[in-house]
């Protein structure tokens, strides 16, 4: 067992040790520098393995043996988030996502599109023991998107969702600002360079920043070629900015979209 300081806020090497820590004999602490995605913890709990979580300290105590329970697996918020995006930025559209997970520390992505003007109506549907909340989202288009800045502390929540905002940003009104989001540099491709490269060949005006990006939301998007860099969340935030786009968009280089998103060309055929 250990007690170790995250140099980073990260959920994934927090569940990796806390995940170590079901082996070890005694007890396996892990500090973090902000509040990250907390799935782990509730799983922990849901299969009766031991959790606490103090402020921002999280720990277990091994060795521990789940208990068999079943669980229902939420459709991904980050999936969810390129349709919410379809929707709010297309006028006079309504479009209902079924069984979205409803985590408070993974929807941070709903909270920066309602504040950018999104209109939604989000009803939970997930029993009291579901382990992981869940709800149906249903997401109404108008022509009033607008800019926002987003929270330093709901970076670490909606960093996967930075692309596909920053998409609604450029069709909204006004300055979409992220600032203190620099491991967006070192995502699958850097995503700062990547987002406003491909924002530009649109027509937006963007300003980039070590650790950010200034979206300046307004004129049209034009259709244009874009690569994907070979990133998953860059093709498909691009193909989602293409629907709002005046001519044909293409996006090469598709096939990475399979590492999170199989089936993302059928439901995006039903979109259309």
């Amino acid at each position: 067992p250990i007690s170790y300081t995250l140099p980073m806020a990260s959920a994934q090497v927090k569940s990796a040790i806390l995940l170590a820590g079901m082996f070890a004999d005694g007890a396996t602490t892990v500090r973090q520098p902000a509040v990250t995605r907390d799935h782990t913890e509730r799983l922990f709990r849901h299969f009766g393995i031991p959790c606490t979580v103090d402020g921002l300290t999280v720990g277990t105590c091994g060795p521990a043996l789940p208990v068999a329970h079943d669980l229902t697996v939420p459709a991904d918020i980050s999936s969810a988030a390129f349709w919410m995006v379809a929707a709010a930025g297309r006028p006079g559209s309504r479009l209902t996502l079924r069984q979205v997970g409803l985590n408070k520390t993974r929807n941070a992505v709903i909270s920066a599109l309602q504040r950018m003007g999104a209109r939604m109506d989000i009803v939970t549907t997930s029993p009291a023991d579901a382990g992981e909340p869940y709800g149906d989202i249903t997401v109404y288009g108008s022509d009033s998107l607008h800019g926002t800045s987003l929270l330093p502390e709901e970076i670490p929540n909606l960093i996967d969702e930075i692309p596909i905002l920053a998409v609604a940003g450029a069709l909204g009104r006004g300055d979409f600002i992220v600032r203190n989001a620099r491991e967006l540099r070192v995502k699958e491709t850097d995503r700062i360079a990547t987002t406003a490269a491909n924002l530009r060949l649109m027509g937006v005006d963007v300003e980039e920043f070590d650790d950010g990006m200034v979206v300046h939301g307004g004129p049209p998007l034009k259709g244009t070629e874009l690569s994907s860099y070979g990133d998953h969340r860059i093709a498909m935030s691009f193909l989602v900015a293409g629907f709002s786009a005046q001519g044909e968009t293409v996006v090469t280089d598709t096939e990475c979209i399979n590492t999170s998103y199989p089936g993302f060309e059928r439901d995006l055929a039903q979109f259309l």
